[in-house]
């Protein structure tokens, strides 16, 4: 007769303690999380892609045919990687964006100016600018490129295809810029539209009340005078451009919009006014 095997089972505290060994070796082992896609489902790997093809692009007219000055670069090395907000004043479509983000991804190479252009290779990729909703979704490929790389898109409630509007405001935009600021360094230009002079909103003011980002005046200068309004095409060759970074500041719980909002018409109608002077 065939015997029958038993198998012993080994006692349940000694069963319960393998568990907890092998329990507290998964929770020691730390994971390697690869992130995919950016706050807004956009695919790293492909934005940092184009965001190098772009720079390719764009660099000679930046560096080559005009020479483009860097100021202040060395603030960019001490700041942290989320929830920085950088205010400028606003000359043109894309140009003024493009050259902050070949500054952006050359800081991160640790360089202080655009002269070594090996920075593209691996570009910045958690950065993002705000820009007019109408703007990016107009006909052609270069907004869609462009929007890609890393617009957070909104409503202009006073604006709206170069014409004064009144309407409701883009309850929406707040809850992206958030996304945006917790992820990278976000770009705004608080007149919202490229025209000299125009006032100042105050939408930039609540963002700041709002997440308390750290604030980084920029101040450019050249690029109006440069290249297209709407596009990237050269109208004049050998002008001198330049990007002065100031100073980062962070505002105190007290301080109010309206406060806020004074400091930033002091900082962007003032670098109108001496480039006009210029």
């Amino acid at each position: 007769m065939s015997k029958v095997l038993k198998i012993r089972k080994a006692p349940r505290k000694r069963r319960r303690k393998k568990r907890d060994r092998r329990a507290e070796r998964r929770i020691g082992q730390p994971r390697l999380r690869v992130r995919l896609k950016d706050p807004f489902g956009k695919v790293l790997v492909l934005k940092r892609a184009l965001t190098g093809i772009i720079g390719l692009a764009t660099y000679p007219g930046l560096a080559i045919v005009n020479k483009m000055k860097v100021e202040g670069a060395n603030h960019l090395l001490r700041l942290p990687k989320r929830n920085v907000l950088f205010i400028s004043n606003h000359q043109t479509y894309y140009a003024d964006v493009i050259a902050l983000y070949h500054i952006f991804c050359s800081v991160k190479w640790k360089f202080r100016n655009i002269n070594f252009p090996l920075y593209l290779l691996v570009p910045r990729v958690n950065s993002y600018y705000i820009a007019a909703e109408e703007t990016m979704k107009e006909s052609g490929i270069l907004p869609k490129l462009f929007s890609y790389a890393g617009a957070v898109t909104v409503k202009r409630s006073w604006r709206y295809k170069g014409e004064d509007v009144r309407r409701g405001a883009d309850f929406k935009a707040p809850e992206k810029i958030e996304k945006a600021l917790g992820f990278g360094w976000v770009i705004t230009f608080p007149q919202g539209t490229t025209t000299p002079e125009a006032p100042v909103q105050k939408g930039a003011a609540s963002i700041i009340k709002a997440f308390n980002p750290l604030v980084v005046p920029v101040e450019i200068d050249g690029f109006r005078k440069a290249f297209g309004k709407k596009g990237l095409k050269l109208q004049k060759r050998g002008v001198r451009l330049s990007v002065k970074f100031k100073e980062p500041m962070r505002f105190g719980e007290d301080a109010s919009i309206a406060e806020i909002h004074e400091f930033l018409e002091n900082h962007i109608l003032g670098e109108d006014d001496q480039a006009e002077q210029a």
